[in-house]
């Protein structure tokens, strides 16, 4: 799978979202390097990860673009994209068969929504756009196209701290390209198993270490059976 993440104001993200796609069972990783820092990060914390200078001329099963600001790149069309943070409003979201979007609520304004209720707006957006949406948040909703909504109830405040949706977004790139859906059911309950299973890391790691980090959420990752 690939990843385009990171920036020199946010390079940690980098390493947070390579690092929910490696513990999330994918077992090749490209990584788009903008940044020296979070390069330098990815180098050091895993190395086994390939970096590359753009998406042309390579291969993937899923793309996930947008945790800590990168500068937004051309994409591969025909290939399953996630999108979070600013990058949800800086493609054409209906150029690739899959599109997963994960906002927080304070992010929708990048799609021009307006927060009513959330089932309702997370609905609104699924049907509007013909995506994926992840409104992550207290009981995270998992809205797709025409198909029942599903909401998890396990996760927490521990999931507010700052870097755990970067570890969301390339935990749910990773079961994307790992199991490769072939319809919208099946990729709305993948990516839902994904949330649980971040949600779960959640409430383990808070056991562990109280108030949470993001790291202590990816430490415990591997852990957590579905």
């Amino acid at each position: 799978m690939g990843i385009l993440a990171g920036s020199d104001d946010y390079p940690g993200a980098a390493v947070l979202c390579v690092g929910g796609a490696r513990r999330g069972g994918v077992g090749y990783v490209k990584f788009i390097r903008q940044s020296k820092i979070s390069s330098q990060l990815i180098y050091n914390y895993f190395p086994d990860v390939v970096q590359i200078p753009e998406f042309k001329g390579e291969s993937f099963d899923a793309i996930v673009v947008g945790p800590g600001n990168p500068k937004i790149m051309k994409i591969p069309q025909g290939v399953p994209v996630i999108l979070d943070s600013s990058a949800i409003a800086s493609l054409d979201i209906k150029r690739n068969p899959i599109t997963i979007l994960t906002p927080h609520e304070g992010e929708l304004k990048y799609l021009g929504y307006s927060l009513t209720s959330r089932t309702e707006t997370a609905q609104r957006i699924a049907d509007d756009l013909g995506v994926i949406l992840v409104l992550k948040g207290s009981h995270t909703i998992v809205a797709a196209p025409g198909l029942a909504q599903l909401i998890d109830s396990t996760g927490g405040a521990e999931l507010s701290t700052a870097g755990s949706g970067d570890i969301l977004a390339g935990l749910i790139g990773a079961m994307i390209a790992s199991w490769k859906p072939t319809n919208l059911a099946q990729t709305q309950e993948i990516t839902f198993k994904a949330v649980q299973m971040h949600s779960r890391a959640g409430k383990k790691a808070r056991k562990r270490n109280n108030p949470v980090v993001a790291t202590d959420i990816l430490e415990v990752l591997p852990s957590i059976n579905l």
